[in-house]
């Protein structure tokens, strides 16, 4: 199973501790829209958050491409306050893990 599809399981699985064990320990993620980044921990915080909130919806997603360095995606997202995004995800790969993980979004509203 390639890290995409462990990283989407955990999603359909709503399985936040999964989820972040697919994360290397110096984890970042880093919004390109905001500028904002955010720790392991932090973003632990936030996607508890956001897997527990049934309006948190990945209208569909599909990896673009993969190796052992590097995993780009793409995303269609719905948020609470009903707003959607076409979402690009970059995500460099550290042993075996997400060490870093940029987005861009795009309003689709």
């Amino acid at each position: 199973m390639t890290l995409y599809e462990k990283l989407e399981k955990t999603f359909d699985d709503k399985n936040v501790e999964a989820y972040l064990d697919l994360l290397h320990d110096d984890f970042v993620v880093v919004f390109h829209k905001s500028g904002n980044s955010f720790s392991k921990s932090e973003w632990g915080e936030m996607m508890t958050g956001m897997m527990a909130n049934d309006k948190f919806i990945r209208d569909s997603s599909r990896c673009i491409y993969e190796n052992d360095d590097i995993m780009v995606q793409h995303m269609f997202m719905s948020y609470p306050d009903d707003t959607k995004e076409a979402v690009m995800a970059v995500a460099m790969i550290k042993d075996g893990k997400v060490i870093r993980f940029e987005t861009g979004a795009t309003s689709l509203n």
